[in-house]
């Protein structure tokens, strides 16, 4: 019973070590994709990373509620 589950877990990281070896290359090392410059690639991801943030930080206004005014007061305080 041991040497079975013994073997299958060693199988699983093997497999798991394998795959990222062989994925790894492949990975978010190259920007480019067919018919662009490297640095339009890169400037297309800092533009995806940028927008990604900007919608994460909306959510957060939104979440905290601090997107609209509080409209406690009818008079506008300076």
């Amino acid at each position: 019973m041991v040497k079975s589950s013994s073997y299958f877990v060693v199988k699983v990281i093997l497999t798991v070590i394998v795959s990222v070896f062989v994925l790894m290359p492949c990975g978010c090392t190259s920007y480019e994709q067919m018919g662009e410059t490297a640095a339009e690639g890169r400037r297309r991801h800092i533009r995806n990373s940028r927008i990604n943030q900007q919608q994460l930080m909306a959510d957060l206004d939104t979440f905290w509620l601090t997107d609209k005014p509080s409209r406690l007061t009818d008079k506008r305080i300076p």
